[in-house]
């Protein structure tokens, strides 16, 4: 199981729930649910992995916690 990063919002455009993996370029997935797309996305980054190891291109280790951090001191300088 990998540890990266998740984010889900809802889309008023797409009428569902968007789900990212930041640290993924690219890697994103759709679900009706807050719950399906939290499923989805964890199948989109297998698949984001797996490819990436075929084409040989370099798979960023999770930031975890110290993403968060960034994030947070990002609010708050703001």
């Amino acid at each position: 199981m990998y540890k990266y990063a998740i984010e889900i919002f809802y889309s008023e455009e797409d009428q569902g729930y968007i789900s990212v993996a930041p640290e993924l370029p690219g890697c994103s997935a759709f679900g009706d649910t807050v719950e399906e797309a939290l499923k989805e996305i964890t199948v989109a980054i297998d698949l984001w992995i797996e490819t990436a190891r075929k084409e040989g291109r370099k798979i960023p280790r999770p930031a975890g916690k110290g993403l968060l951090k960034a994030v947070v001191e990002e609010s708050t300088v703001s």
